[in-house]
């Protein structure tokens, strides 16, 4: 038997949904922060509601009260953050801005939001979308379609910058739209907001540089 069908937990969980008082939210937003750093340490699979528990210094009960589980709360927030990206990256591709300085802004931007995000999106980068259980499956193929938008943006400004001549042309679009996600992505390999001596924008308009200099005519 789970805790949930011990303790009735499941009907008092639904209940709670329902307040949307300035306690419940806070502490939802403390177990979600909690839940971030333990997925860093343990990664998706390996973490668990009593490590977040554990983390928060509470019994698992009460982490049951506000989430139904470790996936739940992960896809729950992570979406969040992925919308406000693809939203980001829409916008900057339909700016006005000539294609260098799209591409630019997008890459600052994506580096920007892996810091103010930290570890969220690099644990993300870390998960294999396409070996979920059946239960996550709709959430995998929803993230796979914002990350597309993402993907998309870059491909549709370098192709822009091909068109009117103020990128050069490298290579296909594609191929370089993934490998500045890439470059962008690896920074989850050695990037730690609280001991880099460089700050994520810093670190994205160094990106920026060196593989947007390369393509100007």
């Amino acid at each position: 038997m789970s805790p949930e069908t011990k303790s009735g937990i499941g009907k008092r969980r639904s209940a709670a949904k329902e307040d949307s008082s300035p306690a419940y939210q806070r502490r939802r937003r403390e177990i979600a922060e909690a839940a971030v750093r333990v997925f860093d340490r343990l990664g998706l699979q390996g973490a668990s509601i009593s490590a977040v528990a554990a983390e928060l210094g509470i019994d698992r009960a009460s982490v049951y009260y506000y989430i139904s589980s470790k996936e739940e709360l992960f896809d729950e927030v992570l979406r969040a953050v992925a919308e406000r990206n693809s939203t980001m990256a829409r916008e900057i591709a339909a700016s006005p801005l000539p294609p260098p300085e799209k591409l630019r802004t997008l890459i600052v931007a994506i580096m920007e939001s892996y810091g103010e995000h930290y570890p969220l999106l690099f644990i993300y980068i870390r998960e294999n979308l396409s070996r979920v259980p059946d239960r996550r499956t709709k959430w995998s193929s929803d993230m796979r379609q914002i990350n597309r938008v993402i993907e998309t943006a870059f491909i549709d400004i370098i192709e822009a910058g091909y068109a009117d001549g103020s990128l050069r042309n490298v290579g296909p679009a594609k191929v370089v739209a993934y490998g500045m996600l890439g470059v962008v992505g690896w920074t989850h390999r050695w990037f730690r907001p609280d001991t880099s001596p460089h700050s994520a924008r810093e670190i994205g308009e160094t990106y920026a540089e060196m593989m947007v200099a390369g393509m100007r005519t």
